[in-house]
């Protein structure tokens, strides 16, 4: 009977064993090497690395350059709160029946499955104008539609430069908020509607105190994403101009330490303040919307 259950309780460790060892080892295990390296001024090939204790934070929190940065994620942040709002609203139409509704949804998503490198290049010849290449497709439209005062360098204006690339991300992510919004509102029970109907409730009052109530988690989970995403933004402003023009951001700059100036010892120290912040927003999202049973009824 002893040998038994313990069979028992061995038998699902067993089953996990594989996938908790790959996790330790591809996860947790690089992880606190990270914290190691954020310790030392190891430059990536030297054998030997030397321990400076915790000068390299110091130097993430006084060099303004890498603080800088830091800044430029509020362009993201703010185009991720408006991204939010837009794929919410556009969920919101598509959720009560609009015809047609498959061909926007296929329409909106579709940018979401395209390839970094393939929107970035697109965009890089949207936005393109003083480069001696002649206009832009933006800006030939905005000269066709009459709008030739707001033609700019999108992309070689330091002051504009981030607006134009927050409003890429907008365009290639808002598909996936659309994704988790559209699942959420089709999850809440019909009947709930069905019921605000034959009480003459108003859309704004079906999305007021049905919908807003019935994709609370999912909207706590679009705010982790999109601070964490504004922070980590690496593929589109790296691809387009490489950081240049002031818009490098926090990840472009932990990658330009650690293989350009061979600073991995720096660089690490940046990836643990990165990984600080998130766990920090996650952990005040969590306190904020806690994980308590909506009902609606």
């Amino acid at each position: 009977m002893i040998k038994e259950r313990t069979k028992r309780q061995f038998i699902p460790w067993f089953y996990v064993a594989l996938p908790l060892g790959l996790l330790g080892l591809l996860t947790f295990l690089p992880v606190i090497n990270m914290f190691w390296y954020s310790t030392t001024s190891w430059d990536g090939f030297d054998p030997h690395k030397q321990y400076v204790g915790l000068s390299n934070y110091g130097k993430v929190f006084t060099d303004p350059e890498i603080f800088h940065t830091l800044f430029v994620s509020i362009y993201y942040l703010g185009g991720a709160f408006v991204q939010i709002v837009l794929a919410l609203f556009l969920a919101t139409i598509l959720s009560y029946g609009l015809r047609g509704a498959n061909f926007y949804k296929a329409f909106l998503v579709f940018p979401f499955l395209l390839n970094a490198v393939a929107v970035s290049l697109v965009f890089r010849y949207l936005f393109r104008g003083g480069d001696g290449l002649g206009p832009g497709g933006l800006d030939i439209l905005l000269q066709h539609l009459g709008l030739g005062r707001f033609v700019t360098q999108w992309t070689g204006n330091p002051h504009v430069v981030n607006f134009s690339l927050a409003g890429v991300s907008i365009w290639r992510y808002m598909g996936f908020s659309i994704i988790l919004f559209l699942g959420a509102i089709q999850s809440i029970n019909p009947e709930l509607f069905e019921a605000a109907q034959l009480d003459r409730a108003n859309r704004w009052h079906q999305f007021r105190y049905i919908i807003l109530p019935g994709i609370r988690r999912i909207t706590a989970l679009s705010v982790i994403l999109a601070v964490s995403g504004s922070i980590a933004v690496f593929d589109i402003p790296f691809i387009m101009l490489g950081g240049a023009n002031g818009s490098t951001t926090f990840v472009i700059e932990t990658v330009k330490t650690a293989f350009n100036q061979h600073r991995v010892g720096l660089a690490s120290s940046l990836a643990v303040v990165l990984l600080g912040i998130v766990l920090v927003v996650t952990f005040v999202q969590r306190t904020i919307f806690k994980d308590e049973q909506v009902d609606l009824v």
